[in-house]
């Protein structure tokens, strides 16, 4: 989700809840520590240089637990971030902590943001080495087609 599209749900909202990927929400006093520009500048397995750009939301539970942040609220933090910080509209990043700190991209499902678990991944795949996943379907498939090869089938 850009910047541009939680400002949109939030000037529509009641509340403003975050919901993990497996049901459980963030409780309900957090706070929002940070809003920030995360620039990330790295060399990848491939030899490619890249530059990626977020706006980073840092949640916490704390433990004043009569505290609600408002839309209203949350969009004025978000303005004065865009000001003070020259913020364009770039995909968020959701910062919060349970057995460690987690990173989450963030949707928004009508109701609630919804954040969405991110994984690691190999951004050169084509240049070091990883081989193509088969799954096992394919395997049974493949072995089913050809049940034997023979010199010259071109098979092997």
């Amino acid at each position: 989700m850009k910047l541009s599209e939680i400002k949109h749900h939030l000037s529509t909202a009641e509340s403003v809840n975050f919901r993990l990927a497996h049901g459980e929400y963030v409780p309900e006093h957090f706070h929002v520590t940070e809003i920030g520009l995360v620039t990330k500048h790295f060399i990848d397995c491939g030899g490619t240089i890249r530059l990626e750009k977020v706006v980073n939301f840092q949640l916490w539970d704390a433990n004043d637990y009569e505290h609600r942040l408002k839309p209203g609220k949350l969009l004025n933090i978000i303005a004065l971030s865009e000001q003070a910080l020259e913020i364009d509209d770039l995909e968020i990043e959701v910062e919060y902590q349970t057995d460690t700190i987690g990173k989450y991209g963030l949707e928004y499902n009508g109701k609630d943001f919804e954040l969405i678990s991110k994984q690691t991944a190999c951004l050169a795949d084509d240049h070091c080495g990883i081989p193509v996943k088969t799954s096992q379907s394919q395997f049974v498939e493949l072995q089913t087609l050809s049940p034997g090869c023979t010199p010259g089938a071109g098979c092997c």
